[in-house]
């Protein structure tokens, strides 16, 4: 059965995609950048803030699901500069402090909205 999750808690779909898919026991999250939920606009500040909000987006679909971090397995983070592995790392590090998920992270091109950090995931209730 496939549900479609929508929560309040983060940025609203800024295309025709669903901001989760839940698929029995498992949630697959559309990638969040720093969007502010309340206000659409990207957060102030450089990397480490729009880090910072995008996995905080992230949660916020992750637990708008009735899920936890903890569940998640998978992660992709999606960056538009390789120089700010560090600095992510450190953060993401912070959301997933015991037991971490698998993870991908990749440099690209150009990030929707000039967005620097985009993260999207995969969470399991097994």
């Amino acid at each position: 059965m496939k549900k479609i999750i929508t929560t309040e808690g983060a940025p609203a779909a800024i295309g025709p995609y669903s901001q989760a898919v839940q698929a029995g026991d498992f949630l697959f999250a559309s990638g969040q950048i720093a969007l502010d939920p309340k206000t659409g606009q990207m957060a102030a500040g450089g990397v480490g803030e729009q880090t910072k909000r995008a996995l905080d987006n992230a949660k916020a679909v992750v637990e708008g699901a009735g899920f936890t971090m903890q569940q998640v397995v998978r992660t992709t983070v999606f960056v538009a500069a390789i120089e700010d592995f560090s600095l992510i790392n450190g953060i993401y590090a912070e959301y997933f402090k015991e037991n971490p998920p698998a993870r991908s992270l990749v440099a690209v091109k150009d990030l929707p909205k000039g967005a620097l950090v985009e993260v999207e995931l995969i969470a399991w209730k097994g």
